[in-house]
């Protein structure tokens, strides 16, 4: 009997003249047995569909994806289609094959018309200008105003998930999880396949891969390092009810209930006294209980036990 987790759904691709899929929407996606074509549901994505290229040099063509999530990734639509799972809260960080999703995804400029080629951006923009003045005489043009320049899009542009806020949109990329309850201020910021489990304030930065548990903090300017900085394959989390000073990072895992004081950065091999020992950051990692402090008259880092954790303002997460 075969084990292989499947997703499937509709997608709207953005094509270019060369045939390279710079982005897929999915308004809709399953993880289940793909339907076989003749039992396929339609959707119809109306008047957004254009087969010919428009001022951009974008076609709008729907497509039919389905992905081996435990298998390599096949195209960009699949690609998208796993980002969109994320976001979607239909699959968990590191739940499933996202090995060489780099490479699937093409570098776009994306702007509030939509994506554009990287090659003859500057041509097309005076084309859509154009357009859109013919389109609307006498109505002063919106400029094309470029958002970013990047493999992954912002995930609001695709995915608006319920129960969450988020400061500044250009933080959060396409492929964060997000679950309810979750604030993410305005220099917080979330990366693919890493996100939140729960209630969450996050105003540091959440590395690719990792995830926070419900009702920890994440101060400003404190940072979790991912594995796409340097942290090869190991998964760095945070646990429940926990908090990271700001300006403070880790570089190994945080169990339940601790604290890592502010501006205070350990790594698996940053020397901590515990108790009459001292030990590598990486002995300590993913251990509940424990305030990480550094000691102000000896410069020494230092694991003390904390017996209860921090307590998220219910009122400030009821989103």
């Amino acid at each position: 009997m075969s084990t292989a987790r499947t997703a499937w759904g509709w997608g709207l691709a953005s094509q270019d003249e060369q045939g390279r899929t710079l982005d897929t929407w999915y308004p809709k996606a399953e993880i289940s047995t793909p339907p076989t074509p003749a039992n396929r549901p339609n959707h119809d994505f109306g008047d957004q569909v254009n087969n010919q290229p428009d001022a951009r040099g974008i076609r709008k063509v729907p497509v039919f994806t389905v992905a081996d999530l435990d298998g390599p990734i096949a195209n960009a639509a699949d690609a998208y289609l796993r980002l969109h799972l994320l976001s979607m809260r239909l699959s968990l960080p590191n739940s499933m094959n996202l090995d060489g999703i780099f490479e699937q995804l093409n570098t776009v400029v994306w702007t509030n018309y939509g994506p554009f080629a990287v090659e003859d951006f500057a041509l097309r923009r005076s084309a859509v200008m154009a357009a859109t003045s013919r389109s609307m005489p006498g109505i002063p043009v919106t400029q094309v105003t470029v958002l970013s320049v990047d493999k992954f899009p912002r995930m609001v542009d695709y995915v608006v998930p319920e129960g969450v806020r988020i400061g500044n949109a250009d933080r959060i990329r396409l492929g964060a999880y997000l679950a309810p309850g979750t604030t993410v201020m305005h220099e917080g910021f979330v990366n693919f396949n890493a996100g939140t489990l729960g209630h969450s304030m996050v105003e540091g930065r959440i590395s690719q891969g990792v995830v926070v548990g419900d009702g920890s903090d994440i101060g400003g300017g404190a940072s979790i390092m991912g594995t796409l900085s340097g942290g090869g394959r190991h998964r760095v989390s945070i646990g429940q009810h926990s908090l990271l000073g700001a300006n403070a990072g880790i570089g190994i895992s945080l169990g339940d209930d601790c604290v890592v004081e502010a501006g205070l950065y350990v790594t698996a091999g940053t020397k901590i006294g515990l108790g009459d020992e001292e030990v590598k950051g990486a002995a300590l990692s993913g251990r509940d209980h424990l305030l990480f402090i550094r000691d102000s008259r000896t410069g020494q880092v230092r694991a003390l036990p904390r017996k209860k954790g921090i307590e998220l303002n219910e009122r400030l997460h009821a989103n």
